[in-house]
């Protein structure tokens, strides 16, 4: 549907994440089409749909893949459960072009003990296969980022820097980026008070929040540089880890202040944007919009209501992808 000219020309500045989380979704023959025709040459599928991986072959298009969290106890107790799982969902497609694997999505609690050797069997089993050119990460939450305000006092929260140290060695250690879902929506909806609303929107006309000689206009900036501030203080060494934007989106309806308005504002601002970088890293900023469609089968809320486009393959809201 799209051809690889379209796709350079107006090549979005953002990837965007594939969710599934539905029972009317149009085949992926079809996503992937719409992918090239919206200029996307990134997505982030959640975990390795066969069908999907088969239709992203030899499009070029970088795929972040994701081992589910349901997977990660077997993927660290048994090397040659790694290899096979390597085998059965990677290997078995040469063509597709895979960036990052992420073995888990906001894994919390008692699951956090499989995270680092389930991390580590899938980096020798990449590396055994010849695929050592793939990076192998984890997606952390935003709840993990016990500060955002100001950046410079970016933090984790106590209960999970127990966990998070391993994995930030191990991507120290490889040279993988860490990826965070970062969501200025819900530091919104969840701190009434805290912030105008122009501030997550990218509208504010000025400086809101002053960080030493560094001037934040909007939310997604101060978040991005928190979570490399949270991941320089609990390493003890400064910029060794990226920080790639896994998740980020708006929800367009089902709460407050989701509206096909906002949605689109934060979105096609968040587009334009990311090419400058933050104040502190003024390169851009690897980022991924949450989502492709409105997915039935999540929560009823907002969370049904992150889509770009519905199932039908119509826009929820014009937006312009392609980087300005």
């Amino acid at each position: 549907m799209g051809s690889e000219s379209a796709c350079t020309a107006g090549a979005a500045s953002v990837g965007v994440c594939y969710g599934m989380s539905a029972n009317n979704l149009p085949p992926p023959s079809t996503v992937v089409g719409m992918l090239q025709d919206n200029g996307f040459n990134s997505v982030r599928l959640y975990a390795p749909d066969g069908d999907a991986l088969a239709a992203l072959g030899g499009t070029g298009i970088g795929v972040i893949v994701g081992a589910p969290n349901y997977v990660l106890p077997d993927l660290a107790t048994s090397a040659s459960a790694a290899a096979a799982w390597i085998r059965a969902n990677i290997e078995a497609h040469p063509s597709v072009s895979f960036r990052y694997l992420s073995v888990g999505n906001e894994v919390a609690g008692s699951d956090t003990q499989y995270l680092v050797p389930a991390m580590e069997n899938v980096y020798g089993a990449l590396a055994a296969a010849g695929l050592g050119h793939i990076s192998v990460t984890t997606a952390i939450s935003q709840v993990t980022i016990a500060v955002h305000l100001p950046p410079s006092a970016g933090e984790f929260a106590d209960g999970d820097r127990p966990f998070l140290l391993p994995v930030l060695q191990f991507l120290e250690r490889t040279g993988a980026p860490l990826l965070a879902n970062l969501y200025p929506y819900f530091v919104y909806t969840y701190n009434p008070g805290l912030m105008e609303l122009s501030f997550p929107l990218f509208t504010a006309p000025g400086v809101v929040v002053q960080d030493g000689e560094y001037g934040y206009q909007n939310m997604f900036d101060a978040s991005v540089d928190a979570v490399h501030a949270a991941v320089d203080r609990l390493l003890g060494s400064s910029g060794s880890v990226g920080v790639v934007v896994s998740e980020t989106g708006w929800p367009s309806a089902g709460g407050e202040a989701a509206s096909v308005e906002n949605a689109r504002t934060y979105n096609q601002n968040l587009a334009s944007h990311v090419v400058k970088g933050t104040p502190r890293r003024p390169w851009k900023v690897e980022t991924y919009l949450f989502s492709m469609f409105n997915e039935n089968l999540k929560d009823a809320g907002v969370e049904q209501n992150w889509g770009l486009f519905y199932p039908s393959t119509d826009r929820v809201y014009p937006i312009t992808f392609g980087s300005k």
